[in-house]
């Protein structure tokens, strides 16, 4: 759903991208008590695993297809405020260098497909889990409702932009009634995606998930018959030991291997159908004032590699770029925002660690 510069007009653009601006600032701050230092280099992987599953779009009605958004994946694995900026990243190495998402439409994108998925997909994650009981299936189940339902908000989103700064005469009921309804159609796709993906970390590291901080099971010893829960230990990233190192190494070198097979392999055989937005945008008509991209003659412009003739060559190349320009991009965004942390005052650090603590569980 990258909106193209042209379809909604300069004043509206502006105030979105004020918009954007007051949140990223927000969540510069608020990233602050989300990130330290085993999950800062992990916000930078989400950012690049969500760009290379961003470039796998997949059918969803016919000549219509859609990918995923990232929002809810993105809040829920490192924290709604670190997820802002996990999407904000990955939009804007899109729009620099792949010409993927309008330069002036860069605060609507950020704000429809950053903050909107954000907000609603953690608010009813966090919703149900106070009503499901505190377990990882639960975590799993609440994650798929919430990133289904952000994606139709998110085209909700877009289309109140559009009913006060669109750039052609389309009625709005139509635009709605079709954006809302294919987007409904790809937020399963989505929540899909994002209900694996949360559960596959969960089963190995389930304290590298923000939202599931405190879910782990008890152990169970077994006592003049009786099932008893053990003595809690210490957890091992506490403890800062070298195991705890190492199974984080293995964590984000799995998912940077993944992210790269995905960018550079499996997206050759992604759906070359338009996805939600452009297709609606063309049966609509409001497609007749999208205008060239300032990035058009970039040398990755469309996902692929200038003067390479090969198609799957250079999409490939493509994609292992922008995963390892994402990961270092966001890598180093968010490591600087954990060492700001650690300048702050001890007394201050630690009252936002235990203030945390408390609200992950």
């Amino acid at each position: 759903m990258h909106v193209p510069d042209g379809f909604i007009n300069a004043p509206v653009s502006v105030a979105a991208g004020v918009a954007a601006a007051a949140a990223v600032a927000v969540s510069l701050r608020g990233a602050r008590r989300e990130l330290d230092e085993r999950t800062a280099p992990l916000a930078g992987l989400v950012a690049a695993f969500i760009f290379a599953v961003q470039m796998l779009n997949f059918p969803v009605a016919a000549g219509t297809s859609g990918h995923l958004l990232g929002g809810a994946l993105a809040a829920i694995l490192v924290g709604p405020y670190t997820g802002v900026l996990c999407v904000s990243v990955v939009l804007l190495m899109q729009g620099i260098l792949f010409a993927d998402g309008g330069l002036t439409a860069l605060g609507v994108n950020i704000t429809v497909m950053g903050v909107v998925t954000v907000v609603v997909a953690y608010a009813i994650f966090r919703g149900l889990l106070w009503i499901l009981p505190p377990t990882r299936s639960s975590v799993t189940a609440a994650a798929f409702a919430g990133a289904l339902l952000s994606v139709p908000a998110s085209a909700a989103a877009f289309t109140a932009l559009y009913a006060v700064g669109g750039t052609t005469d389309v009625p709005l009921g139509k635009v709605l009634t079709a954006m809302v309804g294919v987007h409904v159609l790809i937020g399963i796709g989505e929540a899909a995606i994002t209900a694996a993906t949360v559960g596959a970390v969960i089963a190995v590291r389930p304290d590298l998930v923000h939202a599931a901080r405190g879910l782990t099971t008890p152990l169970k010893l077994r006592v003049d018959g009786a099932l008893v829960d053990a003595p809690a230990a210490a957890p091992a990233a506490a403890t800062g030991s070298a195991g705890s190192t190492g199974s984080t190494k293995k964590v984000w070198a799995t998912g940077l291997v993944t992210a790269l097979v995905l960018a550079g392999f499996v997206s050759f055989y992604a759906s070359a159908s338009p996805d939600g937005l452009e297709k609606v945008a063309a049966d609509k008509g409001f497609d007749e004032k999208v205008e060239d991209h300032a990035a058009a003659d970039s040398p990755l412009a469309d996902y692929s590699v200038k003067d390479v003739g090969d198609a799957r060559l250079s999409g490939g190349l493509a994609g292992v770029i922008g995963v390892g320009v994402t990961v270092a991009a966001g890598t180093g965004i968010f490591w600087a925002v954990r060492r700001r942390r650690g300048d702050e005052p001890t007394a201050t650090s630690t009252s936002g660690s235990a203030s945390t603590s408390t609200s992950a569980r």
